[in-house]
């Protein structure tokens, strides 16, 4: 089992398959991809190999990320061999939904367990200021084929914003009273090229939570292998509500993920200083010895917190570059 100093387990990977990405969220890539990498993304043996070392090492959750995943045609091929992987349990998704309308059905056929889409606002003309798309409704058909299709854990992210949708709590909550989905509001993050941004929008969860608690909203029991995000239910709804505050106290406690890039680099945490790359160990099944034995070792250098509340990003410079 992989596990740091601080004795925090890690059953969680967060898979970068591409850092390429076709919106431009106003908090992510305002002015688009600006392709400032090298497009030679992992391949589907690279990644069969990368999979199967995680596994070894007591990895059960996959969560496949970008930038945006769906732009690879592989996607249905990636998602099958991270299922088809000993150990593996929970292959999940995060996408912005562009194609999740036309796509979804090869995804689960496939052997995608869960589901995670970013929508930063219900109102379409405000989704469109926030993304550059008019894609709403096809995500909201999309998300419904996913239910249809039996999809059990299907989530929404929504990045709060102060002048975007800050006002919009209530009628997100007021959505879930008849869907099943569990919705996460996310703290906007400082990131190496929004620090002006981040100063006009950053939103706290912690009155969110309390306006819960007050509401009669109960927690739920954190599963080993579930995100960062703090969960409450409530009896008269359907549906869930999450927050993720990564400017808390003690956020980083309960950390069970690593993160890989697209490129081959593990990151011990989302604002690391930079990435450790581990590509050339990924070429066969013969390294994977020495590989699972560097890992272990590399989890000795991983700090016990990130450092966002005193302003300090590390290498992120946007989120696209890790999926978040």
């Amino acid at each position: 089992m992989l596990q740091d100093k601080m004795g925090r387990k890690f059953h969680y990977l967060r898979l970068s398959i591409t850092d390429v990405c076709n919106f431009k969220c106003t908090y992510c890539l305002p002015d688009g991809y600006q392709c400032d990498t090298p497009r030679d993304f992992l391949s589907t043996a690279e990644i069969g190999n990368l999979v199967s070392t995680f596994a070894k090492l007591g990895t059960s959750k996959i969560r496949i990320t970008g930038g945006e995943p769906a732009l690879r045609k592989d996607l249905p091929q990636i998602i099958k061999l991270c299922r088809e992987q000993a150990g593996i349990t929970d292959v999940a998704l995060t996408t912005n939904g562009f194609n999740l309308e036309r796509n979804i059905a090869k995804w689960v056929k496939a052997g995608l367990t869960s589901l995670n889409v970013s929508i930063d606002s219900l109102d379409p003309n405000m989704f469109n200021a926030i993304t550059g798309h008019d894609k709403l409704k096809s995500i909201l058909a999309g998300l419904d084929k996913a239910q249809q299709l039996g999809l059990k854990k299907i989530k929404i992210n929504a990045v709060l914003m102060r002048q975007y949708n800050g006002n919009d709590v209530q009628t997100y909550i007021d959505w879930l009273k008849d869907k099943p989905y569990t919705l996460r509001f996310i703290e906007l993050m400082q990131t190496g090229d929004n620090l002006q941004f981040f100063k006009q929008n950053h939103i706290s969860g912690t009155d969110i939570k309390q306006s819960l608690l007050q509401q009669a909203w109960s927690p739920v029991i954190r599963d080993k292998s579930a995100g960062p995000a703090e969960e409450f239910y409530h009896p008269d709804y359907q549906g869930r509500v999450g927050l993720i505050m990564p400017y808390s106290k003690d956020f980083c406690a309960t950390c069970n993920r690593l993160r890989i890039s697209a490129l081959g680099k593990l990151h011990l945490c989302l604002f690391s200083e930079a990435g450790i790359d581990i590509r050339q160990y990924l070429q066969d099944e013969q390294q994977q010895p020495e590989l699972m034995q560097l890992l272990q070792s590399y989890l000795g250098d991983k700090a016990p917190s990130h450092y966002l509340q005193q302003g300090i990003t590390g290498g992120t410079q946007h989120l696209a570059m890790l999926g978040g």
